[in-house]
């Protein structure tokens, strides 16, 4: 399988400290493509501050207003697009959850607008991976077993710095076998399905360091090295 090729230059967010191989983890890639939800992101929920009433709408295209929410008050943010984010709290008249514009909140972390930005921009690039089944450096194991599903082969290593390994991914294709047999009544000959193979067409390894992904390997042979690369997920407070 082609590894491809992309550099991000942003850091990365907080995510499950072990990979579950073949897990039933829901996809992010289920949702609008433009949408991350924080819940499949963060390990923490992250809070942010009213600090001026806005509007709340039903849809993150701001088509539906459904009312207005309160200011001076602690929120939660569930979702985000580049634009705006989706948040649940007390509206001016009851409970609401929608999506806001950004203007109407504060944080306590002087560059937490920069940094929640580039867990945004450092998701969509792994859900674009996610659905090319694709593997790229710095991604998590998590998300590794998302794109690829369970290894063919695993390795670990634990030492008192921490657990290394990899996981193999053998690829294979079908190849259809037939065979030529003559029809007794018309004498013509024709070819008949005798049975299907598979045949390995190269393989994967996955090199990883304290879950996350340090080195990549393909016995294809595809030319000049298309290593894609994803910044590694950064641990800071919200």
């Amino acid at each position: 399988m082609k590894v491809l090729s992309l550099l991000l230059l942003c850091a990365g967010t907080l995510l499950p400290a072990s990979a579950e191989i073949g897990g039933d983890r829901k996809s992010l890639l289920d949702s609008d493509p433009d949408v991350i939800y924080l819940k499949d992101v963060v390990e923490e929920p992250i809070k942010l501050k009213v600090i001026k009433e806005a509007p709340v709408f039903s849809d993150k295209d701001g088509n539906h207003r459904l009312g207005f929410l309160k200011a001076d008050q602690i929120v939660e943010l569930e979702g985000m697009t580049a634009k705006v984010y989706r948040v649940r709290g007390e509206g001016t008249r009851n409970g609401i959850a929608g999506w806001v514009p950004p203007w109407a909140f504060s944080h306590t972390q002087e560059d937490f607008v920069v940094k929640l930005k580039q867990v945004y921009d450092r998701q969509i690039a792994v859900n674009e991976i996610i659905a090319a089944n694709g593997v790229a450096l710095g991604m998590t194991m998590d998300e590794i077993a998302e794109s690829r599903g369970k290894p063919t082969k695993t390795s670990m290593r634990r030492t008192k710095d921490g657990q290394s390994g990899s996981w193999e991914y053998i690829d294979y294709d079908e190849v259809k076998h037939f065979i030529t047999r003559v029809d007794p009544a018309s004498g013509q000959a024709y070819r008949q399905l005798s049975h299907v193979t598979q045949e390995e067409t190269g393989k994967t390894v996955v090199e990883f360091e304290n879950n996350i992904v340090s080195a990549l390997e393909e016995s294809e042979n595809n030319g000049p090295g298309n290593v894609r690369i994803i910044v590694p997920p950064l641990v800071f407070g919200w």
